[in-house]
């Protein structure tokens, strides 16, 4: 018997030429190896709405990535855990812009504006009618966060500081919430949904304000990624980004199919109400608009507003600001990619 001889490199190139042409032999699949990528998330439709989408629509699998997911109860748990290294990326509220303006993460995209997230509530029972009557109470929340800001800029517009004029109990978010219906502060500020459980477990509470009508205690909501991942791996960010247009443009053509699909497998515990207050209470830009929104720089300005935050209220000494924390490029080059 003849010996067969096969030049390896010649059989390479023959088969990349049958691959490109479509002449593979019926049966014969090459797998294409997929990167796996671990996502931190809030459990918050601003949050974590675009990648359930992305997900439910097969977005990931597309663009070649297998996602490992991981729920955490506020942002500062996320970055901790990503600084750490259990984490590459993650999507989280008011605290992007306080770790990465750290040099601790870079943000590589934004999901939307959280404009009434933030709420803050009180004991009926506590004689607190005003935002005026919160001075000298105790407050319980997370600092940091959306909440803390919401609580910060509510408190400025009677002219209080939230540093001196109210005692802050800084708990993890769930704990601040239990803390609060079990009457050890006779306030609390949170975000959505953890109001669910205020209005279902202490029927007497109720919301005092909301950031709403505070467009200073708006907050972007957004991915980051670990520094040495955003180093070297862009191109596995880039795909990120591509599920996440994928599941943008399905969100601003069909929100009621979106937030439908987001009920029944994402959020089941909850009321269908409660869902869409979470999807009302934020604001939600099409894909071409968030590219002019980076480009212009308004999305830089929007987080640079809550670094300011952290700054002011002590919690960042040295901050560095979104123009060195905010990486476009990537947004700009799957933006490129769509258009050829």
């Amino acid at each position: 018997m003849n010996k067969i001889n096969i030049n390896r490199r010649k059989f390479n190139a023959a088969l990349g030429s049958a691959v490109a042409f479509g002449g593979l032999a019926p049966g014969l699949v090459i797998a294409q190896p997929k990167t796996k990528i671990r996502i931190g998330y809030l459990h918050v439709l601003s949050v974590d709405g675009h990648m359930w989408i992305a997900k439910h629509l097969g977005a990931f699998e597309k663009e070649g990535l297998e996602v490992e997911l991981r729920e955490f109860n506020s942002g500062v748990e996320i970055f901790q855990a990503m600084i750490g290294g259990s984490l590459d990326v993650l999507t989280t509220g008011g605290v992007l812009s306080n770790f990465p303006a750290r040099n601790q993460g870079k943000v590589f995209l934004l999901n939307n504006i959280e404009q009434s997230v933030g709420q803050v509530w009180v004991n009926g029972g506590a004689g607190i009618n005003t935002i005026a009557d919160l001075k000298g109470k105790k407050v319980v929340t997370t600092r940091g966060t959306t909440a803390h800001l919401c609580l910060h800029e509510g408190l400025k517009t009677v002219g209080l500081d939230s540093a001196k004029d109210v005692e802050i109990i800084n708990q993890r978010m769930g704990d601040a919430v239990t803390s609060f219906i079990a009457g050890a502060a006779p306030a609390v500020a949170t975000w959505v949904p953890f109001n669910t459980a205020i209005k279902a477990k202490m029927p007497t509470a109720k919301k005092l304000f909301d950031a709403g009508k505070m467009p200073q205690a708006w907050i972007v909501d957004g991915w980051a990624a670990r520094n040495d991942f955003h180093d070297k791996n862009k191109d596995a960010l880039r795909r990120v980004i591509s599920a996440w247009t994928i599941a943008n443009d399905y969100i601003m053509a069909k929100p009621q199919e979106a937030l439908d699909i987001l009920h029944k497998s994402y959020y089941a515990n909850l009321k269908r109400d409660d869902v869409d207050e979470m999807y009302n209470a934020a604001k939600f830009y099409s894909t071409q608009e968030w590219a002019k929104l980076y480009a212009d720089g308004t999305a830089a300005k929007w987080l640079n507003q809550v670094t300011q935050f952290n700054v002011n209220i002590g919690a960042i000494e040295k901050a560095i600001y979104a123009d060195k924390y905010f990486d476009t490029s990537l947004y700009a080059d799957v933006m490129k990619k769509r258009k050829a």
